[in-house]
């Protein structure tokens, strides 16, 4: 008796502790030579560029204490990198990954270091990085993404127009409880048509993956996040997006890691809400009722200029030459003896000659 009670003690324990899963790090795709260590190991919000950094091969200004990632090849290093942050979800039941950690302290991050870290290093090569939060409708690009990439929707408007167009996800995803009307339920889709142009786009452009340069994505979906806050995380849309979205990301990994000739990190961050001190303000797309910027009909940031640094070269130094070259020039004039170093003045002698 005493036996049986102790077995569904310890099944319960089990259900509960597997039911309660707080923040997690899936790695879902990664070279062998990028070695994680399956375990029960937390890491930080705020590390995780570090990690970013460190699969890439890139030096970091802190050690990383975390056992997750082992040190790998001194002269292999993955093609890509590749970020994607859910909000709105702890956990997504993906059904194939390297590994999984908890995350604690999820704090707001960003890959700006990582990305400067790989234009400086590799700016002659001019690498794809390329930052997007459709929510927000916040682009950022540089090198060959601003050529490849510069028709990717973006805006609410774009992404109705493309969701509308053939070869939409909307033909091929289950949509269930999900409505095509609901302005929650658009920019959920929005953001799988997103992810499903952005394979498409890596496709039609398959040189990238074949330069020597490697190439940063970050992701930022929350589409989750605003269908548990209209319909409640209880609700079938919520369930629905749920599983299309682990779906969805599975493939999306994959497709990108065989781009990349099996030589690309993808990772995914599942938060359920960030910490709220730390919280940076954002502007959902779904209040926006006109473009900020009415110079830009998609209110995207100027395309930068790699001639800019040159330029900017040019005229300084050739200005303060010319500073220069003037105060010598007046120097000289200054104190110069008319009557000895210059030819003009020589006529001027004290003994007038006469003829």
């Amino acid at each position: 008796m005493m036996d049986a009670l102790i077995t569904v003690a310890f099944i319960f324990c089990s259900a509960f502790t597997a039911g309660v899963q707080g923040d997690s790090l899936t790695i879902l795709q990664a070279p062998e030579y990028v070695s994680f260590q399956k375990g029960d190991w937390p890491i930080s919000g705020e590390k995780i560029p570090d990690m970013v950094a460190l699969t890439m091969g890139f030096s970091v200004q802190e050690d990383l204490s975390w056992p997750g990632l082992q040190a790998g090849p001194l002269f292999q290093r993955p093609k890509a990198n590749v970020l994607v942050v859910v909000r709105g979800v702890d956990n997504l039941a993906l059904p194939q990954s390297v590994a999984s950690y908890p995350l604690e302290n999820p704090v707001p991050f960003t890959l700006d270091s990582v990305a400067e870290t790989v234009h400086s290093l590799f700016a002659e090569d001019t690498p794809v990085v390329l930052q997007l939060a459709p929510s927000e409708e916040r682009l950022y690009m540089l090198g060959k993404a601003n050529a490849v990439f510069e028709d990717l929707p973006v805006t609410l408007q774009q992404i109705r127009a493309r969701l509308s167009q053939d070869g939409s996800v909307l033909a091929a995803l289950p949509l269930n409880a999900l409505s095509r009307n609901a302005e929650a339920d658009l920019l959920f889709l929005s953001e799988v048509q997103v992810l499903h142009d952005i394979t498409a786009l890596l496709q039609r452009h398959r040189h990238l993956a074949k330069d020597h340069s490697p190439d940063l994505y970050s992701l930022e979906l929350s589409g989750l996040e605003e269908l548990g806050r209209r319909y409640g995380q209880d609700s079938p849309q919520y369930r629905d997006a749920t599983s299309i979205l682990a779906n969805v990301l599975q493939k999306f990994g994959q497709d990108v890691f065989g781009l990349y000739g099996d030589s690309a990190v993808v990772e995914v961050v599942t938060v359920k809400n960030f910490e709220a001190p730390l919280t940076r303000k954002s502007r959902s797309i779904l209040e926006s009722k006109q473009i900020s910027n009415p110079g830009s009909p998609y209110n995207l940031a100027y395309k930068y200029n790699f001639n800019y640094a040159v330029i900017f070269n040019i005229v300084l130094w050739l200005m303060i030459l010319l500073a220069l070259a003037v105060i010598i020039i007046s120097y000289n004039l200054w104190n110069m003896d008319p009557g000895y170093d210059s030819i003009i003045y020589r006529m001027t002698n004290q003994k007038i000659r006469l003829d």
